[in-house]
């Protein structure tokens, strides 16, 4: 039986970014639309304005009114912003913030129905599309209130083949870094991080590496002692719970010895201590991965990229890549819930019985085989 093409929902971001230059390019690919179903929520007239202004390869786009309506070996696009808002090349606008919320909330309640199957969100300006009903520091915590529930967790992931970093905390100021890493968030982090590695990457028994808070790990106490009174108790709580952490690491020796090679994921404690160096090693082919939710979304690592936007300068790697992750997350996602829906009960036998099965609460009187 041939395999279902993923529909991909596809959203905009800012209009006055490099948004359209990642997506043209990479669909001017023609092979890319045989690998899934991709659907963008924007508008077919700002597309062009871009395909023309940046003169770019012409791309074959289907304009549909409904998800249900993609055909496959095409790139199907739904306008679901006024064909007459303005394009102001590399200008933070409210008109390119209302337009990129109107596209996300467009594929999310796609996403919501099953119309689509996962959601990749071009770059957004993070000041411009707040609103009424967005006002949140980004895509991530945005999805968190849409799909998240009280055991259901966001993580961000910064990834490409070789790392794969999260954050403790998220897009909060420096200054309350400090006060905002608590033994229960770093718990939670932790088994959503581990999860994560085993549904969505396949990794079976995930090593994850912990990043201290102060430098070279607090020494002793004598920098600081978050180390030894949150995080290594967090990191023995989430032990308990199947999670397998080592650290925590000085983040600059970390990075610097190459020492992530060595692990499956890193968890760092606050954005730029992760994100700096992944960004430094990866920024070409780095993907944003938004774990602990029932859906997947995945997103270039680069922002707006304002000072490029218009140039023909943008590399549409890194969008490309995060296509090709939601894909693979997807299918993985597949593989490990019918892996795992009705797993085979354990066997015991009575030591020097008569072999009859016991049954598992028993297991102070049988010996596993």
């Amino acid at each position: 039986m041939e395999e279902r093409l993923i529909k991909v929902g596809i959203t905009h971001g800012d209009i006055n970014g490099i948004g359209y230059e990642v997506i043209l390019k990479t669909f001017a690919d023609a092979r890319m639309a045989e690998l899934c179903t991709p659907i963008i929520y924007g508008s077919s007239k700002i597309a062009a304005y871009h395909r023309k202004a940046l003169e770019l390869a012409p791309v074959n786009m289907s304009i549909i009114a409904r998800a249900e309506e993609a055909g496959i070996n095409r790139v199907n696009i739904i306008n679901c912003v006024n064909d007459d808002m303005k394009v102001e090349i590399a200008k933070s606008t409210a008109i390119a913030g209302e337009s990129a919320f109107k596209a996300l909330e467009a594929a999310i309640t796609d996403l919501k129905r099953g119309t689509i199957d996962v959601l990749l969100t071009a770059p957004i300006n993070k000041h411009n599309i707040q609103n009424e009903d967005f006002h949140f520091p980004g895509h991530t915590e945005y999805l968190e209130q849409c799909f998240g529930e009280s055991d259901k967790k966001a993580l961000m992931i910064l990834m490409n083949d070789t790392l794969r970093v999260a954050l403790v905390t998220g897009h909060i100021p420096l200054s309350k870094v400090a006060s905002s890493i608590k033994q229960e968030d770093i718990v939670n982090k932790l088994i959503v991080f581990n999860q994560s590695l085993k549904q969505d990457f396949g990794i079976v028994k995930p090593r994850i590496a912990v990043l201290s808070l102060n430098p070279h790990a607090g020494d002793a106490g004598l920098l600081g002692n978050e180390e030894e009174t949150i995080i290594k108790p967090a990191m023995q709580e989430a032990e308990q719970k199947g999670v397998m952490s080592f650290g925590p690491y000085a983040a600059d020796g970390f990075f610097g010895s190459q020492m992530y090679e060595k692990f499956d994921g890193v968890l760092a404690m606050y954005h730029d201590q992760g994100l700096a160096p992944f960004k430094t090693l990866a920024m070409e082919n780095g993907v944003n991965y938004t774990a602990g939710l029932p859906i997947v979304r995945t997103s270039p690592a680069h922002g707006t990229a304002y000072d490029i936007a218009g140039q023909n300068l943008a590399s549409e790697e890194s969008f490309r890549q995060a296509l090709y992750s939601a894909l693979d997350i997807y299918r993985n996602r597949i593989r490990y819930f019918e892996a795992t829906a009705h797993p085979l009960r354990k066997q015991y036998f009575d030591k020097g019985g008569d072999n009859e099965k016991l049954d598992l609460t028993k297991d102070d009187e049988a010996d596993e085989i």
